[in-house]
């Protein structure tokens, strides 16, 4: 990890992984109950390249390689389909999983090609 805040008044904490971070979201969802805390909708910022299968669009995490379902949020700009195969910077909402299993979504506000790193 590059760093972590954490507000106990807000019931906020804001993780920040270093490029090339290889940790899963089971990981990190693991540690943060293991604290005390629960897991719950997560604004994000995820690296990776999308890939489109049997019309499923999902986003092959950078460094993981989990595959994470996009699902545009109604103010999404940017086609996913369109993509297939471009290494992108998505932007939105891990929605909070329900108890016992780990994200496996995003609601995109954004997605836009990058280079990678």
């Amino acid at each position: 990890m590059d760093s972590v805040n954490v507000s106990l008044a807000k019931g906020l904490a804001a993780v920040r992984m270093k490029t090339g971070n290889t940790a899963t979201f089971k990981q990190l969802q693991d540690a943060i109950i293991k604290n005390g805390f629960t897991m719950k909708d997560s604004i994000t910022t995820v690296a990776g390249t999308i890939v489109v299968a049997e019309g499923k669009i999902q986003l092959q995490v950078s460094g993981s390689n989990e595959l994470l379902t996009l699902a545009p949020e109604p103010q999404a700009a940017a086609d996913a389909t369109s993509l297939n195969g471009k290494f992108v910077l998505v932007e939105g909402v891990i929605p909070e999983a329900a108890k016992g299993r780990t994200p496996d979504s995003i609601r995109y506000r954004s997605i836009k090609e990058e280079r990678p790193k």
